[in-house]
C-alpha cells in the first residue's frame, strides 16, 4: 500500500475528468497534501473546491509539454509541500484524423502533452520519490495504448509510447521503494472526445462533426470519471502494475491478446459492425465536404 496519511500526491490534468476525480478520491484517503496541475485554472479551482479532508491543496498552472515549466513545477511542489510520494501523470489531449490528414506539427503537439508530459513528470519528480520509504508513479495510458483503431494513429502512438516507457521503468525500479503503474482507461465520460482537436487535413462541417462526437460518446463513454478514479486508486493500493479501467478495456485487451492480428475485426463484429461503418461514413462525409469546397 503506497497511499498513507502522510502522502503528498501530484496530479497533472487535474482541472477536469479523471484527474479531478482522482484528486477528490485520493483526498478521501486522508493524505497530507495534493499538488494539482492543469492549464485550465478555472477547472483547477473547481476541483480544489470539491475536495474535502485535511489535505493541503496547491494549484499550479502548468504546460506539461514545457520542460522548463515542469522542472519549475517540481521545485514549486517541493517548496510548498516539502516532499512528494506520488506522481500521477494524467494530462492528455486527443487528435482525430488519419495519417494522411494529420500534420507533423499536430503530431508534435499531441506527443508533447501525452508522451513528453509523462516523461517530464517522471524525470523531474523521480529524484524526490527515491528519498521516500514508499512512493508511486502512475502514468495514464489508454485502451488505445494496447489496440490501434484506424483514424487514431497519432493518439495511439502517444499512448503506446506511455505504456512502453512505463513498463520499462517498472522493470528498472523492481525491488525498490517505488511502485510503477500503467493505467489503461477504456471509454470514460470525460470531455476528451468533445475537446479533441480535428486534424487540419480533415474537411468536415460542424454538423457532421457533432454527429461523430455523439456517436463516439455513446459508443465509448461507458465509465464515469468517479468510477475510473475508484478503480485506479484501488489498483494503486494493491500496487498493481497494470490497471484496466472499465469493462470495455478488460474485454478488448483480452481480445487483442487472443487475436493479435485480427482484433479490430473481432471488436467490430461484436459491436455489430458499427466501428467500420462509422469509419466509412466519416471518410465519405470528409470527401463530400472536401469536394464541396473545391467546387
Amino acid at each position: 500500500m503506497t497511499i498513507k496519511k502522510d502522502s503528498v500526491a501530484v496530479i497533472t490534468g487535474a482541472g477536469s475528468g479523471i484527474g479531478r476525480a482522482l484528486a477528490v478520491r485520493i483526498a478521501k484517503e486522508g493524505v497530507a497534501g495534493l499538488a494539482l496541475a492543469d492549464l485550465n485554472t478555472e477547472g483547477l479551482a473547481e476541483t480544489a473546491d470539491l475536495i474535502t479532508g485535511r489535505a493541503k491543496i496547491t494549484t499550479h498552472k502548468v504546460d506539461v509539454a514545457d520542460r522548463d515549466a515542469m522542472r519549475q513545477f517540481a521545485d514549486d511542489v517541493l517548496r510548498e509541500h516539502g516532499r512528494v510520494t506520488h506522481i500521477i501523470n494524467n494530462a492528455g489531449v486527443a487528435l482525430g484524423g488519419t495519417v494522411n490528414d494529420v500534420s507533423l506539427d499536430e503530431i508534435e503537439w499531441l506527443m508533447g502533452v501525452n508522451f513528453w508530459g509523462v516523461v517530464h513528470g517522471t524525470k523531474f519528480f523521480l529524484p524526490h520519490l527515491e528519498k521516500e520509504d514508499s512512493a508511486h508513479i502512475v502514468n495514464i495510458s489508454s485502451l488505445f495504448g494496447m489496440v490501434a483503431p484506424p483514424g487514431q494513429a497519432a493518439y495511439c502512438a502517444s499512448k503506446f509510447a506511455v505504456r512502453g516507457f512505463t513498463e520499462s521503468l517498472r522493470h528498472e525500479l523492481e525491488g525498490t521503494n517505488i511502485a510503477v503503474s500503467s493505467v489503461h482507461p477504456g471509454g470514460v465520460k470525460t470531455n476528451i472526445v468533445n475537446n479533441a482537436r480535428i486534424a487540419e487535413g480533415v474537411s468536415i462541417s460542424e454538423e457532421e462533426l457533432e454527429k461523430q462526437r455523439k456517436f463516439q460518446n455513446k459508443l465509448l463513454s461507458r465509465t464515469t470519471p468517479e468510477r475510473a478514479a475508484e478503480i485506479i486508486v484501488t489498483g494503486m493500493l494493491w500496487r498493481e502494475p497494470r490497471i484496466l479501467v472499465g469493462p470495455d478495456a478488460a474485454v478488448i485487451s483480452r481480445i487483442a491478446r487472443i487475436f493479435p492480428k485480427s482484433y479490430f475485426a473481432v471488436v467490430n463484429f461484436l459491436s455489430g459492425g458499427n466501428l467500420n461503418d462509422e469509419v466509412y461514413r466519416a471518410k465519405q462525409r470528409a470527401k463530400a465536404a472536401d469536394q464541396n469546397v473545391k467546387e
